[in-house]
Parts: structure tokens; sequence; C-alpha cells
């Protein structure tokens, strides 16, 4: 039973050979291009609708400095989105389930974002690590948190990820099993297991679409910190 539902976070192989790399290329294929044309497709003008409104809730906040970044903060919360929306479907495989893939994005990012205080303003960043006024014996442990706080950033942002997906894949997995069981048996109870699967898929599709602008949003307010 346990490794029945664990099953479907198991990067998926055909003939020995790995398909995530092709989980990953996909969503890519799946955007519009643009057109050349004065009336625009109706999924471009929503799809342009929708990554305007986000750049703005996102980049209003951060300084002149920041806004360099959209483009690569929103081509990565519609590549998250993508692949979270995408691993609700039957037979789908969700990579933002894999702790090595959701921490191979949080890492260079949270990185880069370390390296830009470091060259741009080195002791603000040195200085935060020890606020003004400390007391002479907290020091060093005062020290040791901050850069326990700074180190930890990036695996909080992967486990936070790949948390909230894998226990909502399991939750539908456990009722869908739930519902399926008492159709022979208790109509009514299925009737409402049956509802209950169906608006947890409402909230996950919902958890889908947080969690990568959540992930997005926290990269932002670290660059913010060393710009």
């Amino acid at each position: 039973m346990t490794l029945s539902l664990f099953d479907q976070f198991m990067s998926p192989t055909f003939l020995g050979v790995p398909l995530l790399p092709i989980a990953l290329l996909l969503p890519w294929a799946l955007f519009p291009s643009p057109a050349c044309r004065w009336l625009l497709a109706r999924l471009l003008t929503v799809q342009n609708w929708f990554i305007k409104q986000y750049a703005k809730h996102l980049f209003t906040p951060l300084d002149m400095g920041g806004h360099k970044w959209a483009l690569l903060f929103t081509s990565l919360m519609v590549f998250i989105m993508t692949l979270n929306l995408l691993g609700l479907l039957p037979y789908t495989f969700t990579p933002t389930t894999q702790l090595a893939l959701t921490l191979g994005l949080a890492m260079p990012l949270w990185l880069m974002t370390i390296i830009i205080g470091l060259r741009n303003k080195p002791n603000a960043v040195i200085i935060h690590f020890l606020p003004k006024g400390t007391p002479r014996p907290l020091i060093p442990v005062l020290i040791l948190i901050e850069t326990t706080s700074v180190i930890i950033r990036p695996l909080a942002l992967a486990v936070r990820l790949m948390a909230n997906l894998t226990a909502g894949h399991l939750m539908m997995q456990l009722i869908a099993m739930a519902t399926l069981t008492l159709i022979p048996y208790l109509m009514p109870l299925w009737i409402l297991t049956w509802t209950l699967l169906s608006l947890l898929l409402v909230l996950e599709v919902a958890v889908a679409l947080i969690q990568a602008y959540v992930f997005v949003l926290l990269l932002s307010l670290y660059l913010q910190e060393n710009i």
C-alpha cells in the first residue's frame, strides 16, 4: 500500500531512458507564440494579460535595479506553474515533487542574490549578520543564527514547493481510492467522497498556482535585500 502511494513520485523511465527531460521541455511547447497580427488570439491575449498583472504585482515593491530580473522571474513562475498544473492530469508526472529539481532551481538563484549583494554592497550584507548594538556575549550566537537562516533559504524554498505538491497528490489519491471502494457498498457516502475529491481538485489547482507565485516572490524578496 505504501509503495503504491509513492510510486507516482518516482521519475518515469521508458526502456531505461529517463523521461524527466521530456517532462521539463513539454511546457515550453504548450505556450502560444506571438502572432504577427493586429488582433491577437484569445489565448495569447489572456496569457499577456496574466503575465502583465503578475509582473506588476511582483516588481512594483522592488527598486529599479531589480526590474532587470523581470524576464527571468516571470519565465520561472510560468514554467513552475505549468509543471504543477500538468501534474494534476491523469497518468502524468509532476517534476516539482522531486527535491532534486526544486533544489536545483532554488540554489543557483539564491546564490545569485548573494553574489549580487556581495558585489554591490558587501558592507551591508556583512552587517546583516550582526546588527548594530548587539551585546558582546551574544555576538557569536547571533552570527551563527543569522548565517544558518541565510544558508537554509534555498532548502526552505525547495522543500516548501515539493512538500505542498506531494501532500496534495497523496490526499487526492487516498480520497480517490476511498471513492472507488465505496461505489458498490454505500452510494450516499460515495457521493460525499466524490464531492470532497472534486473540491480537493479545485484546491490543488489553487495550490499549484500559489506555490509557483510564492517561490518566485520569495526569490524576489531575497534579491531586494541585496540590491
